[in-house]
């Protein structure tokens, strides 16, 4: 049974990555570079846990059983410790590597990391719920491991946009604040509904998860446009001008 858990919590993960590297049209990366991002994924996982323990302990993320609260957990306790440890291993891969040699290289990159990290938190995840696995796998499937693959994707443009001469503290800065933004309404619209779940506030619980599913949607179609935009960016055919 613990192989089927361990399969389905890797498969979206897998799928994605497969999805990201097929779609680098003019030069692919290499199965082993994709294999070592997805490797530093994990261990960023493993540092983002780090990271969310010493918040924790410090007390920054206490409970609460409000709409800012919620909101408070998903940014301070969970988008910015998780955030911090990708880039820090996407940082780690590609500092000197030199199949990072196309814009769409930072978004394959990180989104190898971004999907070790999701397939091991799914892992965590589905053994912390086993006896309603299955239930979860699929949600997770739906919604959060697609969000990691979001976020990353977000990250690895403004990580391309920057190593192909784009100094400018604005995009610096939108490597890592940019998937925060984007983490932090995604796990703060579910944390507040979930932080205000009573029978009372049905009506307001009711619209914070409206309002989740159009987010999921805008910021779906937000990524689509990045890797769209990102690719046609590598095309060799065109005459580009730095």
């Amino acid at each position: 049974m613990i192989y089927t858990i361990i399969f389905a919590a890797i498969l979206p993960a897998f799928l994605l990555v497969l999805y990201i590297w097929l779609r680098d049209k003019w030069q692919r990366e290499p199965l082993s570079q994709i294999v070592k991002g997805v490797l530093y994924g994990v261990f960023s996982a493993g540092i983002a846990m780090l990271l969310e323990g010493v918040i924790s302990g410090l007390g920054f993320t206490p409970e609460t059983h409000s709409i800012i609260g919620g909101f408070w957990k998903a940014f301070v306790g969970a988008a910015m410790p998780e955030e911090a440890a990708k880039l820090l291993m996407l940082w780690l891969l590609l500092r000197n590597n030199p199949y990072f040699d196309e814009r769409f290289d930072g978004i394959v990159y990180a989104c190898c990391v971004g999907m070790g990290f999701a397939g091991t938190e799914n892992i965590l995840y589905l053994i912390s719920n086993i006896n309603e696995w299955e239930s979860v796998a699929v949600s997770r499937a739906i919604f959060a491991v697609p969000g990691h693959f979001m976020f990353a994707v977000v990250m690895g443009y403004y990580y391309s946009q920057v190593a192909f001469r784009d100094l400018s503290f604005t995009k610096r800065s939108r490597i890592f604040w940019m998937p925060v933004i984007l983490h932090g309404i995604y796990d703060g619209l579910l944390f507040a509904a979930q932080a205000i779940g009573t029978e009372e506030y049905a009506s307001v619980t009711g619209v914070l998860i409206l309002c989740f599913y159009i987010f999921v949607l805008w910021m779906f179609r937000h990524g689509r446009k990045r890797i769209k935009e990102q690719s046609e960016a590598d095309d060799p055919n065109k005459i580009q001008f730095f």
